[in-house]
């Protein structure tokens, strides 16, 4: 049965002006899975409307009360979570640990929200001025446009309002075409269930064709006074131009080319099993992915036969069959392009270990790489997808050139027995995370996230968060009257 949703504004579940719908797919049949309302730049400042209206109530609202609604949505959120795992099934092509994983970190992201609204803000500041006391006070921007994307709905959709919403803002979700229920409207039904006032969250859904209309009548309201965004860089660097454009700041988690660095003195067996997990996740659909391994020439030989056999295992298809371990990319389309760097790779003299060929409609099979050239699309351009390249090193000075011989700068994985060796060589590789002596793809609530580079810039998790969705202010009480010259 088709799954219809509309926008939700204020509160209410609300079509679009216009009465247009977006058919949402899903990415291993193919066929419909969910209807949603498709906005107009109406329907986008009639959400600007409703948290500009919400905002002072919200933001003057007690802090237990509001803590009390964070650590309710957890709860319900962790209740449903077949439901979930259904929504991410048919909207993203997810298996269900993947799913089960992205609601039980949701679901702390709202718990560490929930600790951040009473945690203290703000400063007690020395004066110069005699009889006086300073203050720097934290304080909410106001309203908060929120970009929230597919790959891991549930995390980076409640990730994208939870800060905002816990320093006081409200806020206005743009919804990923290719999962807008999962990344937006189920995250909003979660929170308003909890008690979240009418307006302070609002989620537009869009057709595909509309996105950049949609994004920019929503950066451009004058009432929205910060962005938030997760995706790839090149939509990134559009998005940080209109926020720059109308002097708004941003936080960006953009794409990543990471490194597995497997060091002479790691332990073979861990490093094989680190690298798997890091290169085949979800399908390598994470920023975080591992889309190279470098290993040290000692344990080349034997880490490529292991972790190449290790590949060739790994079941693709129905995400719904329990030993799926690659499920669909987001779409065919999705496949074909990964497919396409494979095979560009290929006719420029790369090897193909396992894996590789065309996919069968969105399924692309675990695929692994060796001699890929500099001038092959894949050395840079990041895979989103099932494949990863490995690459030697003779030294600790050419794993750091190998790692940094790219435009991002998110995370990193270093596997060593050594940790004084893997801090020496994680300070030299520029990413924004690093891991030592584990692979790259880790997300904790507290933890500062984000990358450098074309990762993007601004940091989520923990007081970060707060701080990137908040404003200092100075102020200053006299306890005794100034003299003034005139």
């Amino acid at each position: 049965m088709v799954v219809n949703r509309e926008l939700l504004i204020d509160g209410k579940d609300v079509p679009a002006l216009s009465g247009r719908t977006a058919e949402d797919l899903n990415p291993f049949t193919g066929e419909v899975y969910a209807t949603v309302a498709a906005a107009g730049p109406r329907d986008v400042t009639r959400a600007v409307d409703a948290a500009d209206a919400a905002f002072a109530r919200w933001a003057a609202l007690a802090p237990f009360d509001r803590r009390a609604i964070f650590l309710k949505a957890a709860d319900l959120l962790d209740d449903r979570r077949e439901r979930a795992a259904g929504l991410m099934a048919g909207e993203a092509g997810a298996t269900r640990p993947w799913a089960y994983f992205n609601v039980a970190l949701a679901a702390n992201i709202l718990r560490e929200s929930a600790a951040a609204i009473t945690a203290p803000r703000g400063e007690v500041l020395s004066a110069q001025q005699e009889g006086t006391l300073g203050l720097a006070i934290r304080e909410p921007l106001g309203v908060v446009a929120a970009f929230a994307p597919w790959n891991a709905p549930l995390i980076l959709g409640v990730r994208a309002v939870a800060a905002p919403l816990a320093a006081g803002n409200t806020v206005v979700v743009k919804a990923s075409e290719d999962a807008p229920i999962a990344c937006g409207l189920f995250v909003a039904d979660v929170l308003r269930e909890a008690g979240l006032p009418d307006g302070v969250l609002n989620v537009v859904t869009n057709a595909r064709e509309d996105a950049a209309e949609t994004a920019e009548v929503l950066i451009s309201d004058s009432r929205v006074r910060a962005v938030n965004f997760t995706g790839s860089t090149d939509v990134g660097r559009i998005v940080a131009a209109r926020a720059a454009a109308h002097l708004k700041p941003a936080v960006l988690e953009l794409g990543g080319k990471n490194a597995v660095i497997v060091l002479a003195d790691a332990d073979l067996d861990h490093a094989v099993d680190a690298a798997a997990f890091s290169v085949f996740l979800n399908s390598g659909q994470i920023c975080m992915s591992g889309d190279r391994v470098l290993v040290h020439d000692s344990l080349a030989a034997e880490f490529t036969r292991r972790f190449t056999a290790k590949a060739a295992t790994l079941r693709a298809g129905d995400p719904g069959d329990p030993h799926t371990v690659v499920g669909p990319l987001v779409s065919a389309s999705a496949a074909e392009r990964v497919a396409a760097l494979v095979e560009d790779a290929v006719a420029r003299g790369a090897t193909v270990l396992t894996g590789g060929g065309r996919p069968e409609g969105a399924v692309h099979p675990a695929t692994v790489l060796t001699g890929v050239p500099k001038d092959a699309e894949l050395h840079y351009a990041e895979a989103f997808g099932p494949v990863c390249v490995l690459d030697t090193f003779a030294d600790d000075d050419t794993a750091v050139a190998l790692a940094n011989d790219t435009e991002n700068g998110l995370t990193c994985g270093i596997i060593t027995e050594n940790a004084t060796h893997g801090l020496a060589v994680a300070r030299r590789v520029r990413t924004g995370i690093v891991h030592i002596n584990d692979q790259s793809v880790a997300d904790e609530p507290h933890a500062p996230f984000g990358g450098v580079k074309a990762s993007g810039y601004g940091r989520f998790g923990g007081r970060w968060g707060i701080e990137a969705f908040s404003s200092t202010r100075w102020v200053t009480i006299a306890t005794q009257r100034a003299h003034y010259p005139f």
